[in-house]
């Protein structure tokens, strides 16, 4: 089958990278791709948020099959746009629908659906310019620390977690009162800190049944040791080495299932990969957050690690068969380190020519592009977060110094990236 998949940072190029190797891909495009993907397929350009033009286009070259990567394509309704429209609907859309696509839309959907189906998370309660002045009383009276999280999307960046009750009333107004992130926090989730150590766990459903895929553990900070401003993730490692059978049960029995049956039972249409964003409190699992896409850089090790034919995986999830799936997961040990451009995540620049991904080849490392773009025969860097390189390993630590010893070969003007993913578990 002829298939499109929309986007153009690591996550695509990891699955154009996979689907490449499946016997059920005849041509894949990528819309609009990167310097990497080019190399599994035909880039295209049209906008992530152009349906029309995307719809054209499938209609055009016979396609059967549209992956969507980001998530506001899917917040947006790209779904809804190809399901009703006639001329599209026969085509296999991976991805919920815009109101099912609300769970990571907005926090405070989130938080209200998880309430509805009593799946464990942080105490929270939700402000806007109206109910201002109750949130500055709630902030007060909170105990420390305080999260504070902009409801819609934000690139990653729309979480503050504040340590005295000044910087939270500062950040508070800045989000209701001077659009620190634009409509995305015009209503603020203000929730409970919980205190433990974070993993993401990954389902892919069809809306009935479903399939546990491997779990990881992204590193958010920009700095050594976790420290600094959050990014869109520095690298991550799987599997996460406390996420235990019995541990991934209770995570089953209290968050996977009545999430599932959440969505049935809201009649929430949903084909696609669910992102559950969990934090470890003393053995108990809670919910942090939802996406209703894969993660990046997450999906630069939890795809490797798949031995299926993720085509064939992805057909019976639009055709809810997925019972009839068995994931088979590589037993090593997958660590990706991010290369970020000098001054990310904040003001930084972009069209710096990279060097050196020519010789980089080592058994077991794979690098895959984010933010880049060819020009004639150069390679230039295209945004905050550039490469991604992922290696094999017997453990974190071996997988990790290969990556980094790959990225000792790679150069662009400010490159950086942490040498230290995955610290606590080497």
């Amino acid at each position: 089958m002829n298939i499109l998949l929309v986007g153009g940072g690591g996550r695509e190029h990891t699955l154009a990278w996979k689907i490449k190797q499946s016997n059920l891909c005849d041509q894949l495009f990528i819309a609009p791709g990167n310097a990497g993907t080019k190399q599994f397929g035909n880039n295209v350009v049209i906008s992530i948020n152009d349906f029309e033009g995307l719809a054209k286009f499938c209609i055009a070259n016979a396609i059967k099959m549209l992956i969507v990567g980001p998530e506001e394509p899917l917040v947006k309704g790209i779904y809804n746009f190809f399901k009703e429209n006639p001329s599209t609907v026969h085509i296999e859309v991976i991805g919920p629908s815009k109101e099912a696509a609300q769970l990571e839309g907005s926090k405070a959907f989130a938080k209200a659906f998880m309430d509805r189906h009593n799946i464990p998370t942080a105490k929270y309660k939700e402000f806007n310019a109206a109910s201002y002045e109750e949130g500055i009383q709630y902030i007060r009276n909170h105990p420390l620390p305080i999260v504070l999280k902009a409801d819609g999307l934000a690139s990653g960046k729309g979480v503050i977690i504040c340590n005295n009750h000044i910087e939270a009333l500062a950040e508070f107004q800045l989000m209701i009162q001077h659009s620190k992130f634009g409509e995305a926090g015009k209503r603020v989730v203000i929730e409970q800190f919980l205190d433990g150590i974070e993993v993401s766990v990954f389902v892919l459903t069809d809306g009935k049944n479903y399939v546990l895929l491997p779990e990881a553990k992204d590193y958010k900070k920009i700095g050594i040791g976790d420290k600094g401003p959050n990014t869109g993730g520095m690298g991550a490692v799987s599997p996460v080495p406390f996420i235990t059978a019995a541990y991934m049960e209770t995570v089953t029995q209290k968050i996977i299932k009545p999430t599932i049956e959440g969505l049935q039972k809201e009649a929430l249409d949903y084909k696609g990969f669910v992102f559950i964003g969990l934090i470890n409190v003393e053995g108990e699992p809670f919910v942090i957050e939802y996406n209703c896409r894969l993660g990046d850089p997450e999906t630069e090790v939890i795809i490797p690690r798949i031995d299926n034919d993720i085509i064939e995986i992805l057909s019976a999830t639009a055709q809810q068969r997925l019972n009839e799936i068995n994931i088979v997961i590589n037993k090593k040990t997958a660590v990706t380190v991010m290369a970020v451009s000098g001054g990310y995540p904040n003001e930084h620049e972009t069209g710096k020519i990279i060097t050196g991904l020519a010789g980089s080849v080592l058994d077991g490392t794979i690098v895959f592009h984010g933010g880049t773009k060819q020009e004639g025969d150069k390679v230039l860097t295209n945004g905050g977060r550039v490469l991604a390189v992922t290696s094999f390993g017997n453990t974190i630590a071996e997988a990790a110094e290969q990556s980094n010893y790959m990225l000792e070969q790679i150069h662009f003007d400010g490159i950086y990236y942490r040498k230290d993913i995955g610290y606590e578990f080497r």
